[in-house]
Order: structure tokens, then C-alpha cells, then sequence
């Protein structure tokens, strides 16, 4: 069996026009250099214009992070910044949406937003979270749905099915143009 960029195949006709998508992502306390990295992988794939790297989370170069990126470091914007909330504002003022992905009591379901692009994801650690003072700016909180005993994803996973549905909807929106 052949393998095909996604480009050669039926499908890419509906991502036609489409490099990047609007949205960043900030990666608040990320401590596995191997989530950095699939993050840089998964941001590359699905197009995502820039990863913000704060607080304490690694960034290139790094070796833990190119076994996982894959060379995707290279090819993904990106910024450190020891002030992840520095880094929202900065976001907000340039008229991102702040969208909060954790578990929360006002989350809305991932399949249920309407994301007022360009949109800033903020993931946070895996223990704790993302830090209350951003998740307190967040416009919207996103919860993705779990059925599963434990209720709860890798974080690189979970930025990876955020990251995708973002790339549905605003391929979506473009074809309605």
C-alpha cells in the first residue's frame, strides 16, 4: 500500500486556502518534555499558528522535545515566556478568545462551542491545571467529553482533539464564505 500527503488525497479539497489556522496555544506549567514535543507535532499537523511556552514548561532546543517533535520544532512559531498570564493578556488585547480547556463546573462541551476566532487554548499542568489567575480570564471554559472510568486525557492528547476540532470549524467557516 502507497502512502499520500493528505494534500494528494480527495479529501484536502476542504481545506483548500488553509496554511494556518487562528489559534495559538499557551502551555501553562507542561512539565513532560514528550507532551511539549507532540505538542509542537500535533500544532504542525493541524496547523496552528503559534505555541506559547510558559512558566516552567521546556522548549527547544531540547533533546526530550526533538525525539517526540519529530523536527516539528522547527517548522511551529513559537515563544517562551516565564508569564503565562502576561503572555493571555497579550493574546487578549490582540482580540483572542480565551478558551480554557479543563474540567469545570461552567465548561461547555468541545462539540458544542462556536469558537469566536482567532481563539488562544490555554492547557495547563496535568496535576493542577491550568493556574487559577488565567483560568479566572478565560471567556469560555471547554470541557471534552469523557465516558471513560478515569476522566481524563494525557494533556497532548487533549490539546490534540481540541486542536482538531478547531481545524473542522474553521474549515467549515471558510467554506461558508
Amino acid at each position: 500500500m502507497e502512502s499520500y500527503p493528505f494534500r494528494a488525497t480527495d479529501q484536502a479539497h476542504r481545506y483548500t486556502g488553509i496554511d494556518k489556522i487562528p489559534v495559538s496555544i499557551v502551555l501553562d506549567r507542561v512539565r513532560s518534555l514528550y507532551n511539549v514535543g507532540a505538542f509542537f507535532r500535533s500544532a504542525d499537523a493541524a496547523g496552528v499558528s503559534k505555541l506559547y511556552l510558559t512558566g516552567y514548561t521546556g522548549y527547544p532546543p531540547h533533546r526530550g522535545i526533538t525525539k517526540t517533535a519529530l523536527g516539528a520544532e522547527e517548522h511551529v512559531p513559537w515563544e517562551h515566556s516565564s508569564d503565562p498570564i502576561a503572555v493571555v493578556d497579550s493574546l487578549r488585547a490582540t482580540g483572542h478568545e480565551i478558551a480554557v480547556i479543563e474540567t469545570h463546573t461552567r465548561a461547555i462541551d468541545l462539540y458544542e462551542w462556536v469558537p469566536a476566532f482567532p481563539v488562544c487554548l490555554v492547557l495547563g499542568n496535568e496535576v493542577d491545571g491550568v493556574l487559577p489567575e488565567i483560568s479566572e480570564r478565560a471567556d469560555t471554559r471547554i470541557r471534552i467529553p469523557m465516558l471513560g472510568v478515569k476522566q481524563s486525557l494525557n494533556v497532548a492528547v487533549a490539546g490534540g482533539v481540541v486542536m482538531y476540532e478547531l481545524l473542522r470549524k474553521y474549515a467549515a467557516l471558510v467554506r461558508a464564505r
